[in-house]
């Protein structure tokens, strides 16, 4: 059978970053749900790793290692995903306490711009959904305006505040696209564009950066991800085949309340896609 047909989940996220799940109840409900290849990805933490194998491994699912980091590009945040790398490598470790340093200053500049809205305590209310306080995110604030019933939902809380030019955003410069994929690459992992739908790119700045990224060495794009439509699975298996990238599979999942696509629930690859995996045979752990 090929492989294109293997239910991977190489995207979700842990309460060590901002999702509201152990890594190991994570592993049970991946393997709950058919996942046969699993990652765990946090945002620019690669803690919960050692925990996340072993989990796998108990519950008999093969493993990857992952992470998300964050990057500006053309003043977008994008997202680039590193599998299989080396959890002990110093410098991607070094990378990604570099780029977590910057979350503490801004949640605080964005604790303070709600205050200004009429929201106060923001930042101790968020700090309650925080399992690692390094990464205070956008997410944690969310939920405690909908917490508080200032918002109905995740969706509305971002529509009103926590968007550009709405009252509880704050800027930042994560690292930079370079940056992200040398530190996958110098620790043997590959770099994989994560949800590439989301950007509010025009086309040619979205040329430009599947160009970049391929030229600084990056070698995958999700495909079939939680918030890509149908529509856009064609549209970036097109692309995968246009920048000769693998293609990569991931739900993208944080929480069974949040999530609108399960672990494991999303549609198989393209077959005439190259799976990511492919690429990682090697470093695959087996259970």
């Amino acid at each position: 059978m090929p492989t294109s047909y293997l239910n991977a989940d190489l995207h979700c996220h842990s309460l060590i970053s901002d999702g509201t799940l152990t890594p190991e109840e994570l592993a049970a409900r991946a393997r709950a749900n058919g996942v046969e290849l699993w990652a765990l990805t946090d945002h620019d933490e690669i803690a919960g790793q050692q925990r996340a194998a072993a989990a796998a491994q108990a519950q008999g699912l093969a493993y990857l290692t992952g992470v998300e980091i964050s990057v500006t590009f053309a003043n977008e945040t994008v997202h680039i995903v590193g599998l299989g790398f080396d959890p002990e490598n110093a410098a991607l470790d070094a990378g990604l306490a570099e780029v977590r340093g910057g979350r503490g200053p801004r949640a605080r500049e964005m604790a303070r711009q709600l205050e200004l809205a009429g929201i106060p305590g923001a930042y101790e209310g968020a700090l309650r959904y925080v399992g690692n306080p390094a990464l205070i995110s956008r997410t944690h604030f969310a939920r405690f305006l909908v917490e508080k019933k200032i918002c109905r939902d995740m969706g509305e809380v971002f529509r009103r505040f926590l968007t550009e030019g709405k009252p509880g955003f704050a800027p930042h410069r994560w690292a930079r696209l370079q940056q992200a994929v040398q530190w996958v690459n110098d620790a043997g992992g590959i770099a994989v564009i994560a949800h590439p739908a989301r950007y509010r790119f025009s086309a040619n700045e979205e040329y430009a950066l599947f160009s970049e990224f391929k030229a600084h060495g990056g070698q995958g794009v999700e495909v079939v991800t939680g918030s890509h439509t149908t529509a856009e699975y064609v549209t970036y298996a097109a692309m995968a085949q246009e920048f000769g990238l693998a293609a990569s599979r991931g739900s993208d999942f944080h929480s069974p309340q949040e999530s609108r696509t399960d672990l494991g629930a999303l549609p198989l690859l393209p077959g005439a896609l190259t799976p990511v995996w492919e690429l990682l045979s090697e470093r695959i752990r087996q259970p």
